[in-house]
């Protein structure tokens, strides 16, 4: 049970990258827009999240921390607002302002970071 619950992990891990990758390369490639793949990677980190969440697999007598899952799937929610009403308004040939772009990259960033230290 152990393993499958890092191969959940793994996949977890792989949607994270394909989010903030997708990211990264357009605020670092100058186009500063939101790329589809960002959906796909919001999904996947989103669906492993909430199956890492359930109590399976964990060491005996460990409890799952309820309150950094809360906040993690907040984050998530408003990643996921943020980056859907920025495609939609790339859809009617809008632009992005700045602050939702960079503020999606700065969430994504704090999610792992509240993954990674809150214990």
């Amino acid at each position: 049970m152990e393993t499958l619950r890092h191969i959940v992990l793994f996949v977890h891990l792989i949607g994270f990258a394909v989010l903030f990758g997708s990211w990264a390369v357009q605020a670092f490639g100058g186009k500063r827009q939101f790329a589809t793949i960002m959906e796909y990677g919001l999904l996947i980190a989103g669906i492993a999240g909430l199956a890492l969440a359930a109590p399976w697999g964990l060491p005996e007598g460990a409890e799952p921390n309820y309150i950094k899952i809360g906040t993690k799937l907040v984050v998530l929610v408003v990643i996921g607002a943020l980056v859907g009403s920025g495609l939609a308004r790339q859809k009617r040939g809008e632009k992005i302002t700045p602050a939702v772009f960079w503020l999606v990259g700065i969430l994504t960033a704090l999610n792992a970071g509240i993954a990674v230290i809150w214990r």
